[in-house]
């Protein structure tokens, strides 16, 4: 079942600090209380009563000896069960329950309980821990918040969308609310994750309405993203970077595989179109789903990151940066789950690759001059202009990646790989929160610079900004740098 984003955590009101929980945080997290649980042979009645005394909208059926969940009663399956439909009070609770439970591990992202609940219309999520029991209950609320209303029509929008032409009008919206989010001040980290998380929806309807007309193998499938999208840190200016990984039969061969890549190429092309027209400029690079080079078995996308990881050449390099950042969207995840694994096996033991990578990063620094507060390329079409995509994003990412394979962390977004990595690399917490902070400053700079329009959306003149915008993007870049020279040490360069 496709799996992934969107994004509660909206700020409460113009002018607030938005009440900001990572995406990536557990759906755990959430769980403040035990859930109401009744065993499946209480009566409607007591099970009516008992969700009242605790002032619940809903109650867990769990098997009293095994502790699994089997089902759930809201008070919506209340007014349909059984007022509507004259249900016996005293009959057992299991008569009435919801069986055939949508459930997440309570280890689970918020961001992939988010997108379950919309595309499901849920108002509940049940929550499993490793041994199958019940770990926990979230809801809508939980996960949206009180802010939730800026966002439901949306969302509501969105999965609602019957064609292409709405879906469009639907990802134009998000594209509105996101600016107005900027310019009322939501932080930086909190706006790129709802941005990649609506963004996702959307992708995902589209695959959706795409889908219903294309009878695809019955094997199974994953849509994956990479680059930003993959990272969870889409801004305002995106295209598209996205494949797809299929499991071949075993003992299937060569014609095989290809007979199957054939019949998904026709539907990964129509989606790369239908997300064209919603908005998602196709990839100059041809980095699409609908390429046949990047619509692989998992056999495949193995020995494909393999030839990468001994190459080492310029090409090599530069697909490893944008295709290790994979994340699966639609379809098995399981597939991409294996996929990581055997890339973080193999790669955290090929310090000769993770070394030309460490050499392909570093020729990119902060622009930070030794007289004045910056130095500036030659560029005759922007001329004292600093680029804050591959000046001032690019050194956090490509470190923080790098570090990540290095460490055996499966995370992709920047921000996570900083924080997973810093125990690892005997960076203490504080220097850890400094990275991502100083990051999250050069991205809110060129959200703005994005909100604001014109041809190079992504440069900035410094002298243009406030003074103190000025000063904190110095020492934004200083922190890129700092962030560079551990990577010097670590690899001796």
């Amino acid at each position: 079942m496709p799996v992934s984003a969107t994004s509660p955590l909206l700020p409460e009101a113009p002018g607030e600090a938005p009440a900001f929980l990572s995406l990536h945080a557990s759906l755990r997290s959430l769980v403040r209380r035990p859930p109401l649980t009744v065993p499946p042979d209480a009566s409607v009645r007591e099970t009516l009563r008992r969700l009242d005394g605790a002032g619940e909208d809903a109650a867990v059926v769990v098997d009293p000896v095994a502790g699994l969940p089997l089902g759930i009663v809201t008070l919506r399956d209340v007014l349909h069960r059984i007022a509507l439909a004259d249900a016996d009070l005293e009959g057992p609770v299991a008569g009435i329950m919801t069986g055939g439970l949508v459930t997440l591990p309570a280890r689970a992202s918020l961001h992939q309980g988010a997108v379950l609940l919309a595309r499901r219309g849920m108002h509940h999520l049940v929550l499993l821990e490793e041994d199958g029991r019940l770990g926990g209950v979230v809801t809508q609320t939980d996960l949206y918040g009180f802010p939730a209303a800026r966002s439901a029509e949306l969302v509501a929008a969105i999965a609602a969308s019957a064609d292409l032409a709405t879906l469009a009008d639907a990802a134009a919206g998000v594209r509105q609310l996101a600016a107005k989010l900027l310019s009322e001040g939501v932080g930086a980290e909190a706006l790129c994750q709802y941005i990649s998380a609506l963004n996702d929806l959307v992708t995902l309807r589209a695959i959706d309405l795409v889908a219903d007309g294309f009878e695809l193998p019955y094997v199974p499938w994953c849509w994956l993203v990479f680059g930003s999208e993959g990272r969870l840190e889409q801004t305002l200016a995106t295209d598209q970077d996205n494949g797809l990984i299929f499991a071949a039969p075993g003992g299937a061969d060569a014609a095989e595989v290809e007979k199957l890549r054939q019949a998904f190429l026709p539907f990964a092309r129509a989606v790369n179109q239908a997300l064209d027209a919603c908005g998602f400029p196709l990839c100059p690079g041809n980095i699409m789903a609908g390429n046949p080079a990047w619509c692989l078995s998992l056999a495949e996308w193995q020995d494909t990151f393999g030839r990468w990881m001994v190459a080492t050449g310029p090409e090599a390099l530069l697909n490893s940066t944008i295709f290790f950042d994979f994340r699966p969207l639609y379809g098995q995840e399981e597939l991409a789950d294996r996929l990581r694994d055997w890339l973080l096996t193999h790669v955290h033991v090929n310090a000769g690759f993770l070394r030309a990578m460490t050499l392909e990063a570093l020729s990119c620094e902060p622009p930070l001059g030794f007289w004045r507060d910056f130095s500036f390329e030659s560029n005759k079409d922007y001329p004292h202009t600093l680029d804050l995509k591959l000046q001032g994003v690019r050194p956090f990412v490509d470190a923080a990646r790098i570090n990540a394979l290095a460490h055996g962390i499966g995370a992709t977004n920047t921000a996570e790989r900083l924080r997973a990595a810093a125990p690892a690399l005997g960076m203490p917490v504080e220097e850890a929160a400094a990275l991502v902070e100083a990051l999250f400053h050069i991205q809110r700079l060129r959200l703005k610079r994005q909100l604001s329009g014109g041809a190079a959306p992504n440069r900035v003149d410094p002298d243009q900004l406030h003074d103190l915008d000025r000063h904190i993007l110095r020492e934004a870049f200083k922190q890129g740098r700092n962030l560079q020279q551990r990577l010097k040490t670590a690899y001796g360069i």
